[in-house]
């Protein structure tokens, strides 16, 4: 049963209704209309001839031609095919009633219908199927006579033209969308072709970069054997901050041919720390900086900026909760101690599995004991001199 309704809408179901509503109710009239209100209607002119019949039955026979526009969107031609065959066998049956009210509307529908939505030949077959059901609808109509044919075959021809003008009109809207399509895909390839070209020249760039700092790193490396112990100091000097310029360079061209996937800034340091701690939500976080405080390779500084995140990310992060980070500079190693309060074991852990790595490429270790609900870190990364 589901299968014979499947695909039908709400508003075919409103469609059908609707028609099959306004015929029961022109032909109510019919069924209790005596002769002598027939025979004044026809005198004053509002009716062209007496009803031939007043039987009930006109009703579930004329809904035989309203019902099938349920199923318009599987087969038109048949609907309109169906409901001609219903309306002929009306006339014939039941003769001089009423129709017009409700039957020239089914016959323009299905025209409206055809225009719109079938290719030409079927809207055309269509069309000439509701000119012959609107024949069917007047030929005997009480109300109207045969004489309405004359208006309502143009009726039906000015709205069939509306819905192929409107259908031609779907069409060059669908095909508008379609060549906006096309076009925001060419615009897209054109930018894509604009962004490889930009990559392949910053790639370039980026080459010519490594091997110029390459090459001077390491003619300076070799100048630094046979010059004095100052000399040698400085020229090392000279190299590392080459060597943080060659980074920051590096940093901003991958940034560019990754699209800014990654952060152009320069890479955190151990002066990050105290702003690491402003953003947290507790009132207590201190930073305890001892020693002798000096700049240290890229790798450390970043390093150890990444071991006091991955572990205070996991202390609890309360108003009361005090987090306290202590730094020690070391002649040949950098000590960091963590302590805090312990919200989640299980973060604690997995915080501290990534610090260990962190500090595991540079030949450091962290150690971390909890007691009492409170966690303590010690980190060492040494320092190559």
């Amino acid at each position: 049963m589901s299968e014979v309704f499947r695909g039908i809408k709400g508003r075919d179901w409103l469609l059908a209704g609707g028609l099959t509503a306004l015929g029961f109710l022109l032909m109510w009239f019919d069924i209790h209309l005596s002769e002598a209100e027939a025979a004044r209607a026809i005198a004053e002119g509002s009716m062209a001839h007496p009803p031939s019949s007043h039987s009930v039955w006109m009703l579930p026979a004329y809904a035989a031609t309203t019902i099938p526009v349920l199923w318009w969107r599987r087969n038109l031609v048949v609907v309109t095919a169906v409901a001609l065959l219903a309306m002929t066998l009306h006339d014939i049956v039941f003769g001089w009633v009423t129709r017009c009210g409700a039957g020239l509307p089914l016959a323009f529908v299905l025209a409206f219908l055809g225009a719109l939505a079938a290719e030409r030949t079927t809207a055309w077959i269509v069309c000439a199927l509701s000119a012959l059901l609107t024949v069917a609808v007047l030929i005997v109509d009480a109300t109207t006579g045969p004489g309405a044919i004359a208006i309502g075959l143009p009726v039906l021809l000015i709205v069939f033209g509306i819905g192929r003008a409107a259908r031609q009109r779907a069409v060059l809207n669908e095909e508008l969308e379609l060549h906006e399509e096309e076009l925001r895909r060419l615009r897209d390839e054109r930018a894509a072709l604009h962004v490889a070209d930009d990559r392949a020249r910053l790639s370039r760039q980026l080459d010519g970069l490594l091997q110029e700092r390459l090459a001077d790193l390491t003619m300076a490396a070799e100048s630094a054997s046979s010059l004095e112990p100052a000399q040698a100091k400085a020229v090392l000097e000279s190299i590392e901050s080459v060597s943080r310029q060659t980074l920051d360079d590096m940093r901003e061209i991958v940034g560019l041919l990754r699209g800014g996937d990654v952060a152009l800034a320069p890479a955190p340091t151990v002066a990050h720390l105290d702003a690491l701690l402003a953003r947290l939500r507790t009132a207590y976080s201190r930073l305890t900086v001892t020693g002798d405080p000096r700049v240290l390779p890229a790798t450390v500084e970043l390093s150890a900026y990444r071991i006091v995140e991955h572990l205070v990310a996991a202390l609890a992060d309360h108003a009361d909760s005090p987090i306290d980070v202590a730094v020690r500079f070391e002649a040949d190693a950098l000590e960091i101690r963590v302590s805090g309060l312990v919200d989640k074991p299980g973060e604690l852990k997995a915080a501290t599995a990534r610090a260990r790595e962190r500090a595991k490429l540079l030949g450091g270790s962290v150690e971390v004991k909890v007691a009492r609900g409170r966690a303590g870190a010690v980190a060492q990364l040494p320092v190559l001199g």
